[in-house]
This record gives structure tokens, sequence and C-alpha cells, in this order.
């Protein structure tokens, strides 16, 4: 028997940032994203020869482990031997045998929620595996807890949900962990047009999230007015984005990811640098009227709304800046996961 899973990353749309404590707790978060046609992929094989062998095929790493209820933490492939480590811990109690398999469409640091949705994929295949009783709530919240509170992994909240409800989504958080998911019923004609008009780039350079994402905790802990009223600001722009999707008011997503990204970038240091200012007002010089990097920032994806036919216009400028355009889809489907002989 195999079991596969995957789950999609996610495009950031609007309020990034306000899903991370100790803002999400004292004011509120809320964000819009939506899922794309790139995946994390996990493929669970059973065997009986009491071993776990760990396979990332995307980073070339692999380790082989005696069958055992706690796999040691080395700081290689713990996303996957955290999962594994808290299934046992939670509904084991005797150790499996299997090889596991993993890898995602896009690189780490892409700032599309590459490790949550992978975590969340690899939860997926042992709950289909093992027929564990855990909602589309319960996934995203064990990946949360696995990934940020026992692996130690700065970030916010939004991936783990994101990757396992999948579509457009407005999502509320809350102190003590709380979260609503919003699913939003955007009409297929405004959801192509949003796709036709929305370019996606790679900017060739990835991040470490966690270092942006201390900074904006530790300014909120020190109860920094400008960062604080920044991501308040980003919080608004979330509210005025689910407006204008469900009312199809299209022509105001520019402007709404503009002002978001003004906002965005005072929420801390290492948001932005030159080359990313330099790709926007390329971007934005082409004919495009707004954009943002989708994650924490300073690298990774970008992509800008390009309204009555300038994608080509925007695509061909800023190409010129080694800047690789990606295609992708909205995907309306979250985690899904199945197993064949």
């Amino acid at each position: 028997m195999i079991i596969r899973s995957k789950a999609p990353l996610r495009l950031g749309l609007a309020g990034g940032g306000t899903d991370v404590s100790p803002f999400a707790d004292l004011y509120g978060g809320s964000i819009l994203n939506a899922t794309i046609n790139l995946y994390a992929h996990a493929t669970i094989i059973p065997n009986d020869n009491n071993t776990i062998e760990l396979i990332a095929l995307d980073q070339d790493k692999r380790q082989s482990h005696d069958s055992s209820l706690n796999l040691e933490l080395d700081g290689q492939l713990d996303l996957l031997k955290g999962v594994y480590n808290r299934i046992a811990k939670d509904y084991l109690d005797k150790p499996l045998s299997f090889t596991l398999q993993t890898h995602v469409d896009a690189p780490p640091g892409s700032g599309l929620g590459s490790s949550s949705t992978l975590v969340v994929a690899i939860i997926g295949a042992f709950a289909h595996w093992l027929k564990l009783p855990l909602g589309e709530y319960d996934v995203a919240h064990l990946a949360y807890e696995i990934e940020r509170i026992e692996l130690g992994l700065a970030g916010g909240r939004q991936d783990q949900y994101a990757a396992t409800f999948g579509g457009f989504n407005f999502m509320e958080f809350y102190k003590d962990d709380k979260v609503i998911v919003n699913p939003l019923r955007i009409k297929t004609k405004y959801v192509n047009e949003l796709q036709n008009n929305m370019v996606l780039f790679y900017t060739g350079t990835s991040r470490e999230s966690a270092t942006i994402i201390d900074k904006q905790a530790s300014a909120i802990n020190k109860n920094a007015q400008e960062q604080i009223d920044a991501t308040l600001m980003v919080k608004e722009q979330s509210v005025k984005m689910k407006e204008a999707l469900l009312r199809g008011e299209l022509d105001k997503i520019g402007h709404i990811l503009n002002v978001g990204w003004e906002h965005k970038k005072r929420m801390a240091e290492g948001i932005t640098n030159s080359e990313i200012e330099m790709m926007y007002k390329t971007a934005m010089d082409a004919g495009a009227n707004g954009g943002k990097i989708s994650g924490a920032g300073g690298g990774g994806f970008m992509f800008f709304y390009c309204p009555n036919n300038t994608r080509y216009e925007v695509i061909k400028a800023i190409s010129k800046l080694n800047v690789k355009v990606t295609s992708y889809e909205f995907a309306m489907s979250g985690l899904y996961s199945y197993s064949i002989d």
C-alpha cells in the first residue's frame, strides 16, 4: 500500500503579519489568502523491517532510523520527525515502520508557506493511513503546534489553515490560538479575472522569515507605536480586499495591494531592500497598479496586479531584471490524501 497526500501553497493577498503573536493576541488579526496549484507532497510506504526512512526528495536528504516512538531532533529533516513524534505521542502505543518521502513545488523561503504546508501534507498522510479522527481545524491546529511550539520555528498561523482548507479564505486570529476561517464564495468570473491580471514572479532569492517575524514581534512587545499603527493598517486592507473580491470590484485590488505594501514595509526592518524596490518600481512603471511580497518579506515570490491587459508589458519589463515569471492557477481545494495498492 502507498499513501499519498498533497496540500496547496498560498498567496497572502492582504493582512500578512497580523496573524503573528503578540499582535494577534492583543489586537486580533485578519488575513485574506488564496491557495494556488503549487503543492507540498508526502508519501508514506509502510514496511515490516522495523525501520523508519525519511527522504526529502527536493533537498536530496535522507536518514534511516530504527523504529521508535520518538526520533531525535538534530536539525536535519526535523519537520518530518516532528510530525511523526507528535502522531506517535498522541495516537500510538508501539512504533511504526515505514518510508516517508516529501517534496515541495517551491523552494524553501519562497514566501508561499512551504514549510507549514509540508507539515499539513505529512499530517494528512498519517491521518489517512491510521484513520485518525481529524477535521480541518484539528489538522491545521496540530500543524501549528508542531511547527511553532514543539519545533520552535517562528511564524504566524495563516499557512497551516490555508493549506488545510484551500481556496479563498478570510481568516481571523485571536488570543489563545483561536482561529476562524471564513471561506469566500467569489464568483468564478472574478476569480478568473484576478488570475489573469495578477502576475507572479520569483525573485530568485530565498530568505529566513523567522528573522523578520522576530523583529515584528519584538516591536509589538516594545509597544512601538509606528509598527503597531502600520500593522493595524495592514489588517484594515484585508477587510477591504475581502469586500472588493466579493463585490467584483477588481479595479480596487491594485490600490489595496499598494497601500498594504507601503504599510507592511513599516512593520519591521528587512521586509524590503533595494532589489525589491527596483522590481516594484519597474512593474509599476510598466503598468501594474499594486503588488507585494508574498510572506514575511525580504525575498521569495512577488506578485503584481496588472489591469487592462498590462500584464504583458509588466512581464517584459521585470524579466529584464533576471526575475522569472511563474505560471499558476488558483486552487480551490485544500489538503487531499488517498491510498493505493
